[in-house]
């Protein structure tokens, strides 16, 4: 019986310094059946070059080049509609495949129904020179199987490149929303509705950590990120259907507003706390937050003081 087909999207911008590693994982994988697509979003550092060699070198990988910067969500969606795979992994060049990642994780979704659409994994966080800093499962202990959708709207637990998706989550969303500036927590909130998740409890990639990466910058007054929070966080309410789905949005609800109150985002905090509202009701707290930051009332400095403590930053 033939191996599945599995499409690895590699999206590379400005990851020249670590694209050779990130390919010669793709190239050492154990699994047979592979379709390589490199996606490069127009970076302005030497990427083109070194892909360009890659693929001389190794005429099975494919290269596409968006033409203009478009985004994460727009170069992979081109990336995934060219792909021909049964499944999908979502691969960004600066991180690290291990060889059995593909492997082992087509071998658990052969075991699995056909309701799983995604399969997890641990995960190893690595600096900018390779060196090991934690692993994922040390600091989001437990891993959900099943049906995730309350704990996707309640906390974050899934390392995003760790996932292997099948080819019809992707076509049943119309891929990535490339309205949004980042996509995980809407690709999350939406397939969590209807498929259910697997987890493989194992190290399979290695992420790397950037101190400029894009989630270092989230809660910076006007960034997109978290505009795109308020819109899927919109979404996930149309979505949940029972009192726990209720109680964990109004958990994540709760999170965002805070952070979107004390940094001074007051558009996204007044929206946040007016859904909050309309999906639980408004404790005591929210009410006086809410009128703090109809007055733009700035207590950020008790957040910075916070992350002074807690961090020795």
């Amino acid at each position: 019986m033939p191996q599945p087909l599995v499409s690895i999207i590699c999206l590379c911008y400005n990851h020249e310094c670590f694209l050779p590693e990130a390919l010669d994982s793709v190239l050492a994988q154990t699994y047979p059946n592979l379709e390589v697509i490199i996606v490069d979003d127009c970076s302005t550092d030497n990427s083109v070059r070194i892909i360009e060699e890659y693929v001389q070198r190794y005429p099975q990988l494919r290269f596409i080049s968006t033409g203009s910067n478009l985004g994460n969500t727009r170069a992979f969606n081109m990336g995934w509609r060219a792909s021909h795979g049964q499944f999908i992994l979502d691969f960004a060049t600066d991180d690290v495949l291990l060889p059995e990642r593909v492997a082992r994780q087509v071998e658990q979704f052969q075991r699995l129904e056909p309701e799983y659409g995604v399969v997890y994994s641990d995960s190893e966080y690595i600096s900018d020179e390779s060196e090991h800093v934690y692993f994922h499962s040390q600091k989001y202990k437990a891993a959900p199987d099943g049906d995730v959708f309350a704990e996707v709207l309640g906390r974050y637990f899934i390392c995003p490149p760790t996932m292997l998706i099948r080819r019809e989550v992707f076509e049943e969303l119309d891929g990535y929303d490339e309205r949004l500036a980042y996509e995980d927590f809407d690709f999350w909130v939406r397939s969590a509705r209807k498929y259910k998740y697997a987890y493989l409890p194992q190290v399979t990639t290695k992420r790397r950590l950037h101190s400029h990466s894009l989630s270092s910058g989230w809660y910076r007054k006007g960034n997109q990120l978290l505009a795109s929070t308020v819109e899927v966080c919109k979404r996930a309410a149309a979505l949940v259907q029972t009192p726990p789905e209720r109680a964990a949005l109004a958990l994540r609800l709760k999170y965002e507003a805070r952070h979107a109150y004390l940094t001074g985002n007051f558009n996204e905090a007044e929206q946040l706390l007016q859904l909050l509202k309309q999906t639980s009701g408004m404790p005591f707290l929210y009410r006086f937050i809410r009128q703090l930051n109809r007055h733009k009332i700035n207590l950020g400095f008790l957040r910075e003081g916070y992350h002074r403590l807690r961090y020795r930053q």
